[in-house]
């Protein structure tokens, strides 16, 4: 009875209709499209630099690697099928297809949280502890890289073996964990709060703790390099960065994170139908929006990072100036074919009064350089002159009609 109430609970409550305004879906949609090309590109040239300066990479910049990873992750699994159901004013999936969703979105959420925890204790220890901090190896980023997603997948894991549940987003075109689930079972309850308190809580204090500590560290050592030496060297530089750097990343987490987590666990555990689904929707976006953080935050503070796609661009340049000179030869081929045709039309054109044209002037058609001029193409530059036809008596006779009289030349004119 338990299994078919429970079945019959996820089939009503996976109607996958939208809760909210089509007006919000549509803006939901725009949204989730900027996001997902904005992290596509900056995650991608994170990695690409990382990938150019692999050979110099540090131990922690690992984690950066592997954030963006996690990052991108949630890019492709999540933001596309977003992006059309919101458009769509409904989920444009079925129920598998919701929990496979819901299921990548734990992972890589999860992932990128527990790696900003552990890049955080990385960057105490070699602040803070520099006599372990500096014995931190390659060695010691794989494992613990490997612990991050073994962390992550735990949680992730979980609702599919029955400890939780995967369900439909309250605002209905998109899908996560069941919040509402406790509710209805005990598991699902238990299972909300050690998510709550081992994926938000302890890494919440992790990163504050690390970053504080960190900060009065630089602050002490601060003060002791200006009672030596100037301000202005590369250790007060390298400060002022870890400080910029600290500063960036804990307003991004708290900044993507928080929002949702007080969302949920308000209709987790207080009253959910006090909880307007399109609460439900901004805190989403908030959430997703950590897949732009961290690339900015790292490709602007970080300056070997920055210096490495500075060169690489730079590179990118000469390489696509020297396709285009190797292109230059057949253009100005191209260039002089159509001068000769150009000269050839104009030795063919004749006068409207059937008179040819004076050879010797300078063709009209023809807009010869100094080049063309000087290896006689098209001649020396020559004014033409006009002549006119004047009928006096039975007969003919042509003159140039600046030999006219002025009389005659106005009424000819």
């Amino acid at each position: 009875m338990g299994n078919a109430s429970e079945a019959s609970w996820f089939s009503q409550s996976s109607s996958f209709l939208s809760t909210i305004s089509k007006e919000h879906d549509i803006l939901m949609g725009t949204t989730y499209f900027t996001f997902g090309i904005l992290s596509l590109v900056g995650n991608g040239i994170l990695l690409f630099v990382a990938y150019r300066k692999k050979s110099s990479l540090k131990p922690a910049e690992f984690f950066v690697i592997n954030l963006s990873i996690s990052d991108l992750g949630i890019t492709i699994s999540l933001f596309p099928l977003a992006t059309s159901s919101a458009f769509a004013h409904k989920w444009l999936g079925n129920e598998t297809t919701c929990v496979i969703y819901a299921f990548c979105g734990v992972l890589f959420g999860l992932a990128s949280l527990t790696n900003l925890t552990v890049l955080s204790s990385v960057c105490w220890l070699k602040v803070c502890v520099p006599n372990f901090g500096s014995k931190f190896s390659s060695c010691h980023a794989y494992l613990l890289i490997v612990g991050v997603w073994c962390y992550s997948l735990i949680f992730a894991i979980g609702p599919l073996t029955g400890w939780g549940r995967y369900g439909s987003e309250p605002y209905g075109t998109a899908c996560c964990i069941d919040w509402y689930a406790p509710n209805h079972s005990t598991a699902a309850m238990s299972y909300i709060v050690c998510l709550f308190v081992f994926c938000y809580i302890i890494p919440c204090i992790i990163i504050f703790l690390s970053y504080v500590f960190i900060l009065l560290t630089v602050k002490g050592s601060r003060q002791a390099v200006q009672q030596h030496m100037s301000p202005q060297n590369k250790i007060a530089n390298a400060h002022t960065l870890i400080v910029k750097l600290s500063v960036a990343v804990c307003i991004g987490f708290l900044t993507a994170w928080s929002p949702y987590a007080f969302v949920s666990m308000w209709a987790a555990f207080v009253n959910k139908t006090e909880v307007p689904p399109f609460a439900f929707a901004v805190a989403a976006i908030f959430a997703k929006s950590s897949t732009l953080y961290n690339p900015i935050i790292y490709l602007v503070f970080k300056p070997n990072f920055r210096k490495s796609l500075c060169r690489d661009w730079l590179t990118c340049r000469r390489t696509l100036c020297a396709c285009i000179c190797k292109r230059a030869p057949a253009q100005k081929v191209s260039f002089t074919l159509s001068s000769q045709r150009r000269r050839e039309e104009c030795n063919s054109t004749r006068l409207s009064n059937g008179l040819p044209e004076n050879h010797g002037g300078a063709c009209r058609h023809c807009q010869c350089s100094e080049r063309d001029t000087g290896s006689g193409g098209c001649g020396p530059e020559t004014t033409p002159q006009r002549t006119a036809r004047i009928l006096q008596g039975s007969t003919h006779s042509e003159m140039v009609v600046s030999q006219l009289s002025n009389e005659m030349q106005s009424d000819f004119l």
